[in-house]
């Protein structure tokens, strides 16, 4: 009894803890995306520029989410969560004077000379911190296949899988209410405003052009103030996880055991992760579906600040980081409801909700495109509804993977999915941009109804899985 109690306070403590410490490497992650309207508007730094950023720096935390998820099969989550943390703490106060370094660079404060260095510079720096942001999740999911019984793992590992949005939300508020508040207010320089209006292409009195030339230089501190939340994160980390039951001197958890228990040699398991990660049907296709997954999810994520502050919406940028984080709030709920109705109802197939939510997730991307101009709270809440179907699949295809290939190769093959969901940064980076370039404002009035398309083609894709069994744990 006081063993099962011992069990049940760590493996609670793990999920908070490692929930906690992981949301933090989105406060030094998805802050670029608020920075982006003000290196646009005070650089000059265009829309496929950005968007190639985008995708060089997505792709290269694919690739690392990949490498690190056999790294972390092997290794003690907690350390490698700490050394990636730090190293993306330090990178994003660098970022903070990436301007500063770009005119050193140059030998000039602006010019052409100066901007294609900025845009090195951004692109360098985003690109290393991607590299470490890779040490996010790859721990993280070993924590959880080794605390958590595969019967539970949708469940629990879906109220872990909040902790995306809890991060991405928070610091969508934060940025938000930095670059809305902070900087220097340069409104009454008509040098400044005309500098960004020739920037962003529009008038010198309109609002969009106003809003930025008031807070000049506030994008700095989306890297600094949530840098120095990330090194509190650092020392949360060390104090509070420790890694599998046996480093707390508990048992393993009980129908965990898998071919390798008896034999779980380098030889012995590089030939398990060739047969059960790289070369199965099944991860590849949990793969395929989670590209279409966070084309969606990245496509609102990436480019809403900008699209909601210098759209047709128009909105402040304090009310575009309050609509991201609705849309991550629903993405919370939607998250549990999934896991839960997955375990419950669908006695853990989460292949089949995953199906479910895709072309529900369709239905309100289509909704949002037939929506008229207008209806601020009409959007926020088909937006908030989009949020609630789409997370759910973007948790579960993990989960349903790491059940296949049990805790001997869970972060492998989790890490396997991530290199292919970032592939979809081709797409939502290089890709939005080009076609923002080339189209513009009819781009980005059809952009709801081709990601509609989109989440129909990712739900089809898994449809092939529907009956697979609930795990890959070898059963008396």
């Amino acid at each position: 009894m006081k063993t099962e109690k011992s069990f049940k306070y760590w493996q609670w403590r793990v999920i908070i803890c490692s929930m906690m410490g992981y949301s933090i490497f989105y406060f030094v992650r998805k802050n670029f995306s608020f920075a982006m309207p003000a290196l646009s508007a005070e650089y000059g730094i265009g829309d496929l520029q950005l968007g190639t950023i985008l995708t060089a720096v997505g792709v290269i935390y694919g690739i690392s989410k990949f490498i690190n998820g056999f790294i972390a099969d092997r290794a003690n989550a907690r350390w490698h969560l700490v050394i990636g943390l730090s190293a993306c703490v330090l990178l994003n106060f660098l970022f903070g004077w990436s301007a500063k370094l770009s005119a050193w660079i140059a030998g000039a404060p602006d010019g052409p000379d100066f901007v294609n260095a900025m845009v090195w510079t951004i692109g360098i720096l985003l690109v290393l911190n991607n590299v470490f942001q890779g040490c996010g999740f790859a721990p993280c999911n070993r924590l959880m296949v080794h605390w958590v019984p595969p019967k539970e793992l949708a469940t629990k590992m879906s109220i872990w899988n909040t902790s995306h949005s809890i991060g991405a939300g928070i610091v969508s508020i934060l940025c938000g209410a930095i670059i809305g508040g902070m900087g220097l207010n340069m409104a009454g320089n008509p040098d400044v405003v005309g500098t960004i209006a020739g920037h962003l292409g529009k008038a010198a009195d309109d609002p969009v052009v106003l809003q930025a030339a008031s807070h000049v230089g506030a994008w700095q501190w989306c890297f600094w103030i949530p840098a120095i939340i990330g090194a509190f994160g650092v020392f949360f980390i060390i104090v509070t996880l420790r890694d599998t039951p046996k480093s707390v001197g508990l048992a393993e958890l009980e129908g965990t055991k898998t071919e390798l228990d008896d034999n779980d040699s380098g030889a012995e398991y590089r030939k398990f992760v060739r047969r059960k990660v790289l070369g199965s049907p099944v991860v590849w296709t949990l793969a395929i579906c989670d590209l279409f997954v966070y084309i969606v999810r990245f496509a609102v994520l990436d480019w809403g600040p900008k699209f909601l502050q210098q759209g047709e919406s128009a909105l402040s940028p304090q009310l575009a980081g309050w609509t991201i984080a609705i849309f991550e709030v629903a993405g919370c709920a939607g998250m549990i409801f999934a896991g839960w109705a997955t375990d419950k109802l669908l006695k853990s197939k989460g292949q089949r909700m995953c199906v479910i939510e895709m072309l529900i997730t369709a239905v309100c991307l289509v909704g949002l495109w037939l929506l008229p101009k207008g209806h601020p709270v009409a959007m926020l809440v088909l937006l908030a509804v989009t949020g609630f179907f789409l997370y759910g699949p973007q948790a579960l295809l993990g989960v349903i993977a790491s059940n296949h290939v049990t805790k001997k190769a869970a972060s492998s093959a989790v890490g396997l999915i991530g290199l292919m969901s970032y592939v979809s940064t081709i797409f939502t980076g290089f890709g939005v941009g080009l076609l923002s370039k080339l189209f513009q404002d009819a781009f980005w009035s059809n952009l709801f109804l081709i990601m509609g398309g989109v989440a129909i083609v990712g739900g089809l894709v898994v449809l092939p899985l529907w009956n697979m069994k609930s795990d890959g744990y070898l059963h008396d």
